[in-house]
């Protein structure tokens, strides 16, 4: 069975955790409680093929930051999540997705960026200028996703 490792990264606070937990066991988790590391495994079909996912949820806290250059070394995939509610966290994806693309040593490396906490009434990341940014670096590895009919994004991509 082919294996994919998968590995979510974000700013702390985020919702990288409530994601994946979402995503691996349909159930929304509403309290923060701050990840070092978390690794789970899902099997799912994708294009017909039985796979197994494996998911590295990691710390977006500053103080845990020598560990990302190890688990983006060994990640095949990467969601790059934000919360829409935080410009700040928006900007940090830029940072992340250079840092992968140096530890890969690679400018193509699948990504998929993620606007999380859509649900939320005060949005402070312009979605029109998320897929600007998108389409100015011409990146087709790039997806973005947006949620509730808000903004221009809708899901593209069904890993799960």
């Amino acid at each position: 069975m082919t294996e994919y490792k998968l590995v979510v990264v974000g700013a702390g606070g985020v919702g990288k955790s409530a994601l994946t937990i979402q995503l691996i066991q349909n159930h929304f988790v509403d309290e923060y409680d701050p990840t070092i590391e978390d690794s789970y495994r899902k099997q799912v079909v994708i294009d017909g093929e039985t796979c197994l996912l494996d998911i590295l949820d990691t710390a977006g806290q500053e103080e845990y930051s020598a560990m990302r250059d190890q688990y983006m070394r060994t990640g095949e995939g990467f969601l790059l999540v934000f919360a829409v509610n935080s410009a700040k966290s928006f900007e940090d994806i830029g940072t992340y997705r250079e840092q992968i693309k140096r530890v890969k040593d690679a400018e193509e490396v699948p990504m998929v960026l993620v606007g999380n906490k859509c649900d939320l009434s005060s949005w402070a990341v312009d979605m029109n200028q998320a897929r600007e940014d998108k389409t100015s670096r011409g990146k087709r590895s790039h997806k973005y996703i947006g949620g509730h009919g808000r903004g221009p994004f809708k899901l593209r991509c069904t890993i799960l």
